[in-house]
């Protein structure tokens, strides 16, 4: 099976000759939730950062469907099929909800339609269409991040520490919500510091440290791994995530 979304000796950095990234291979296969853990430096942000076009590539390819999209402008996402969620400065905040996701729509042919299907998805945002989104609260900025993302129907989506600074509560529904768009056939590859949370819904994890790949399996049996619970869920973090 042709994976959604493939990286394949990947190089990349914000300095030329001084890659972050090294040698560093994934993939995603459809409909699945992959999640990128490992310690603070390790190049996570960085990855997800460079298949969206933000990071300049030096090596290697990244493929979605098979298409060759290494080094993509960024403005080129939504016509590919590949949405983005940073982990900050993701919305509009002088905006009004309404207003945030008029801007992504507005290259959607169907716009009330699909305006009325992010509401349905997100129903706490519908009654404050008006407000301000500097308004909301974390989580559902958040959400309204997410949303504008989902607005033109991504296959996949790219989202870089969804549940930072959020509540152990709503952290947990925003990582549910990523989850569930699975469900909907959306692709998804995340960067998690909620580990634990995050093995618990992914299918699949991939573990960085010092741009290069340390190990990769199933999310179910990493959770399960003393290794990786040692270093990563117990007494001895190493800046998990």
């Amino acid at each position: 099976m042709t994976s959604a979304l493939k990286i394949e000796a990947l190089e990349a950095g914000y300095v030329r000759d001084l890659p972050i990234l090294r040698q560093v291979d994934l993939a995603v296969e459809r409909a699945s939730l992959t999640v990128i853990i490992g310690p603070n430096g390790a190049g996570k942000s960085t990855l997800i950062k460079a298949v969206a076009g933000l990071v300049p590539v030096t090596g290697g390819r990244v493929l979605l469907d098979g298409q060759d999209i290494t080094g993509i402008r960024p403005d080129q996402m939504g016509a590919l099929g590949l949405s983005y969620v940073p982990q900050t400065d993701n919305i509009f905040r002088h905006l009004s909800i309404g207003e945030n996701l008029a801007l992504v729509l507005r290259r959607v042919s169907d716009r009330q339609a699909r305006l009325a299907e992010l509401f349905a998805l997100f129903p706490a945002l519908a009654p404050k269409q008006a407000d301000r989104a500097g308004s909301l609260s974390g989580g559902q900025r958040q959400m309204l991040a997410i949303a504008m993302a989902l607005a033109p129907r991504p296959r996949v989506i790219l989202m870089d520490e969804p549940s930072a600074g959020l509540s152990p509560k709503i952290a947990a529904e925003v990582l549910d919500l990523a989850r569930s768009l699975t469900h909907q056939g959306v692709t998804v590859l995340l960067v998690e510091q909620n580990v634990r949370r995050a093995l618990s819904v992914a299918d699949h994890c991939y573990i960085l440290a010092e741009g290069r790949n340390q190990m990769d399996g199933p999310a179910a049996a990493m959770l399960a791994d003393p290794a990786v619970g040692e270093i990563y869920l117990g007494g001895r973090r190493m800046g998990a995530a």
